[in-house]
């Protein structure tokens, strides 16, 4: 009998895997990773408050590449998010 991993669900199955990674990226490593060359995309606010709340924690990486690009992101995000906000 052979042993299958479930499949990613939800978000996490959207964020492709780094194929050469020596260890399996976390899926906020990759969400950081990805969203940092993000330039332009229209998608629903609430997807962009999860992306925040995804990256958060490696805001606490030990490795300060990942570091970097999740603060940096995660200031993206917010900046967008602040413009979207009701009543301006």
């Amino acid at each position: 009998m052979t042993s299958t991993q479930p499949l990613p669900r939800g978000l996490t199955a959207l964020i492709p895997a780094a194929p050469t990674s020596p260890a399996p990226a976390t899926p906020g490593e990759r969400a950081a990773s990805q969203l940092l060359h993000l330039r332009t995309a229209e998608v629903p606010l609430p997807l962009l408050v999860a992306a925040v709340e995804l990256i958060a924690p490696q805001l606490e990486s030990e490795d300060p590449v990942t570091r970097e690009a999740a603060e940096t992101v995660r200031a993206r995000l917010q900046a967008v998010i602040a413009q979207a906000a009701p009543g301006r």
